[in-house]
């Protein structure tokens, strides 16, 4: 029921720059060859091949990068081989400006010197992975449902991971997943339905390892749902192949989370990835993490989320960066996200808006946080305002005899001048 709308004015048009913007952002490009472009078709289209010739090491970067900073190159000597190992694919690693420090896909994968500093609210485990996991490798959280981690190891090193006290080794941590033991916990928990594979990155198993895992899942009667948390889509296209997409096919209901923060990540290749993903039947969704000059501003978010629709996947959470040790210089604020997805609601399709969430500290999960749509709350009535800031009221009336109607010429928002 809409009342009587109190004066606003209409949200002011995107700017002539934002547009263009945004359809610069949304446009899709290939990864190009770069420094490797005397090496065969075959090879660069071997996901073998660009795992075997990553860039891991600070000569390769000097060579790559020349005018690579001082704090970049402390952050590769001291943080890359104690905290969190340096590792980028040839293709993802073409997607960087060498020219632009702050380059948002430079970002995300080349170590810096800030990550040495640890804020006092800090950890090594923010979100109380280990104090939730009954036997190693696996999380049981929530009531119905854990996470399932299979390796330590993945195409490339985001440097706000969570898990960077897990994957890589770089820290000593150690890990070594016990399948079975995993596996025997799930079979004897009849309440556990729907188990999600990450790590590290499940799809850096070969075909034949993955299928022998998920096929031992699927065998157990109440597990109803399996998902793959994955980036390899996005750092190494080249790894979905055909042969990969029909034997995942054989385990619906199978669906894939892949994370991508940057509409740049988004290339030709990993749209054809994607899509032969999707032929397969399997539905793909998005989670992003809020990262400062990378992604918290709301034209970058906008075109990220539409371009992610074009390639066929769900926008579903967008994370506010967790609070893992050396991450400030990456950490946004929740105050620009809530503004991000005020940007958002109202001004893109509805299917292209994401969940706002915040991984609570110490192990409470996944809190949901949105503007404040609800202005004001009573017994009998609810106060909400619009996209464009504008107020309506719907009434909270169980039964016509119990609340009187409300008054269709009464102005909502006079409401809010009243305690």
């Amino acid at each position: 029921m809409e009342f009587s709308l109190p004066p606003a004015e209409d949200s002011a048009p995107d700017s002539l720059e934002d547009t263009r913007r945004l359809a610069e952002l949304k446009t899709f490009r290939p990864a190009g060859r770069g420094a490797w472009a005397a090496v065969a078709d075959a090879d660069w289209n071997d996901w073998r091949w660009q795992l075997k010739n990553r860039v891991t090491r600070i000569d390769q970067l000097e060579r790559l990068l020349p005018g690579m900073s001082r704090e970049e190159r402390a952050g590769v000597l001291l943080a890359g081989e104690s905290k969190l190992a340096l590792a980028i694919t040839p293709h993802f690693f073409n997607l960087i400006d060498g020219s632009d420090e702050t380059c948002p896909i430079r970002r995300q994968v080349i170590p810096r010197l800030e990550e040495t500093e640890t804020a006092p609210w800090e950890t090594l485990d923010p979100v109380g992975e280990d104090a939730h996991s009954p036997v190693p490798g696996l999380v049981h959280r929530y009531p119905d449902r854990v996470l399932f981690l299979v390796t330590d190891r993945c195409a490339a090193y985001c440097r706000y991971c969570t898990r960077s006290r897990l994957v890589s080794n770089a820290s000593g941590y150690d890990f070594h997943p016990e399948f079975d033991r995993q596996i025997a916990y799930i079979a004897s928990h009849p309440e556990i339905r729907d188990v999600l594979l990450s790590g590290g990155d499940p799809l850096l198993f070969n075909d034949e390892k993955l299928e022998y895992l998920l096929g031992r899942l699927r065998a157990i009667p109440h597990v109803e749902f399996l998902r793959i948390g994955s980036r390899v889509p996005i750092f190494l296209p080249q790894r979905i192949t055909p042969e990969l997409c029909a034997m995942l096919r054989q385990f619906h209901p199978l669906f894939l989370s892949v994370h991508t923060n940057h509409p740049r990540e988004l290339t030709t290749e990993v749209r054809d990835a994607l899509g032969r993903l999707a032929d397969a039947g399997i539905p793909l969704g998005n989670q992003s993490v809020l990262l400062r000059h990378v992604n918290d501003d709301p034209v970058v978010m906008k075109a990220l989320v539409q371009k992610l629709l074009i390639c066929r996947v769900r926008p579903y959470y967008i994370y506010q960066c967790d609070l893992i040790a050396g991450s400030s210089h990456l950490r946004s604020t929740v105050s620009r996200g809530l503004e991000i997805m005020d940007s958002l609601r109202g001004h893109t399709t509805g299917y292209a808006v994401p969940q706002y969430v915040i991984d609570a500290p110490g192990g409470g999960g996944k809190i949901p946080v949105n503007p404040g749509y609800i202005l004001r709350k009573s017994a009998h009535k609810v106060l909400l305002r619009n996209f464009e800031g504008k107020v309506f009221e719907y009434p909270e009336t169980p039964g016509l005899s119990e609340v009187p109607a409300p008054s269709l010429d009464a102005d909502p928002s006079a409401a809010l001048a009243k305690d």
